[in-house]
């Protein structure tokens, strides 16, 4: 008999526990399933209505603007920082003096290449006087050439008129004519000896302009050298960069310091790696300086990726902002492409894109039910639909972290 009571005693105790577990399986079910559906109050509750329609496209980046001209400043020559008048965040325009440079050994050779060319051209004055008077004392020849052909001429006029009376002796009259014929001689050997005096002049003074311009080119060359040593901005702008301090000795093109324009800016934008293939050149872009938007259109796109975001740059089409300089950041909206008929919402917390999330949408009959769905790409806002939901679907957007284990709910007043 004490063996049966235990017997009936564990049967007893196990169907017990069955029905206790059924129960707990029951109950769980029963919530799962939606048989028990929770009230909530409609007008606490906000809603956002799924549209359809044309959906342009737009890549989210961020990025700073750039000086569209930059100007780097290098020492002219050999030198000492002698006094620093501009530094790193001045505004200048393009004569503004950023440095100044000293160097005596500079300064000296100018003089002394200025002490040379005056030189050179005082022996060029004299020398011009010397042919002067080479030519003038050809010329002198010449004139005595041409007297004695004239007086030569005389003679054997003379003895012609003479000979025509039978006075003059036949010799006489052929010496003169020889004497007329030699002097004509000498006077074209003459004439031609000037001519090239003349031509011989003209290169010996060639060569000496040569010199000078060589030596004037020498000046312009210094003359530069020590009138940069006053190291000026070049463009309008700010000074971005200043790589030198008073004192300091620099060599003939070492860096100084670097000048960007601060009216002419471009913009270089980070684009997400997965979004930079989908960029043309010449798109469009809306820039948020936070004072306002600037718009612009890409002009490069790199290729090289670097911790997953590609570098572009945009030119800027419109007028600036008053906030707009160089190194400021600012985020972008750049035009990918358009969607014909693309399903979206007005993006709301919680919601990501290339996500798939459990929402809660209205129906008519007053309910709420859970529904799996697939979100695509945010634009502007917006947050297109993949898969899941229909055209004029309404989601709930409040918080309803205390109803997921249900499948749906009532909505009430």
């Amino acid at each position: 008999m004490k063996i049966e009571l235990t017997t009936n005693r564990y049967k007893r105790r196990k169907w017990l526990i069955a029905a206790a577990l059924a129960t707990g399986v029951a109950c769980a079910a029963y919530g799962l399933t939606g048989s028990a559906i929770p009230d909530i109050d409609i007008d606490n509750l906000t809603f956002a209505k799924v549209q359809q329609g044309e959906l342009n496209l737009y890549a989210e980046a961020y990025g700073e603007f750039y000086s569209a001209k930059e100007r780097l400043l290098t020492a002219p020559a050999q030198g000492k920082v002698a006094e620093v008048l501009i530094r790193p965040g001045a505004k200048v325009t393009q004569d503004t003096v950023i440095l100044r440079l000293s160097n005596p050994k500079l300064e000296q050779e100018l003089n002394q290449a200025k002490g040379l060319l005056a030189q050179q051209q005082a022996q060029k004055a004299a020398f011009e006087f010397e042919q002067q008077n080479q030519r003038l004392n050809y010329r002198g020849s010449i004139a005595d050439i041409e007297a004695a052909i004239e007086e030569a001429e005389l003679e054997l006029s003379v003895n012609q008129d003479l000979m025509s009376r039978g006075v003059a002796a036949k010799i006489e009259l052929q010496r003169a004519k020889l004497a007329v014929k030699q002097q004509k001689k000498r006077l074209v050997f003459e004439q031609e000896k000037y001519q090239q005096l003349q031509e011989m002049q003209l290169f010996q003074l060639k060569q000496r302009d040569i010199e000078i311009a060589q030596q004037q080119a020498n000046i312009e060359v210094l003359t530069a050298q020590y009138e940069n040593m006053q190291v000026r901005a070049g463009i309008s702008g700010s000074v971005q960069a200043l790589e030198v301090e008073l004192g300091q000795s620099v060599q003939l093109g070492q860096s100084l310091a670097k000048v960007g324009s601060d009216q002419e800016l471009i913009a270089r934008l980070r684009i997400p790696q997965r979004l930079a293939d989908q960029i043309d050149l010449n798109a469009p872009v809306s820039i948020d300086t936070q004072k306002g938007l600037v718009s612009g259109h890409i002009t490069r796109i790199e290729t090289l990726v670097s911790n997953g975001v590609v570098l572009a740059e945009a030119v800027l089409d419109s007028a600036l902002t008053s906030n707009a300089r160089p190194a400021l950041p600012v985020t972008a909206s750049i035009f990918m492409k358009t969607a014909p008929d693309a399903l979206y919402i007005k993006q709301f917390s919680g919601m990501r894109p290339h996500s798939t999330q459990q929402v809660f949408v209205r129906d008519e009959a007053g309910l709420a039910r859970q529904k799996e769905v697939t979100f695509g790409e945010l634009s502007q806002g917006k947050l297109m639909v993949k898969s899941g939901l229909e055209n004029k679907d309404e989601i709930i957007t409040s918080n309803l972290e205390g109803f997921t284990q249900y499948a749906q709910i009532s909505l009430v007043h």
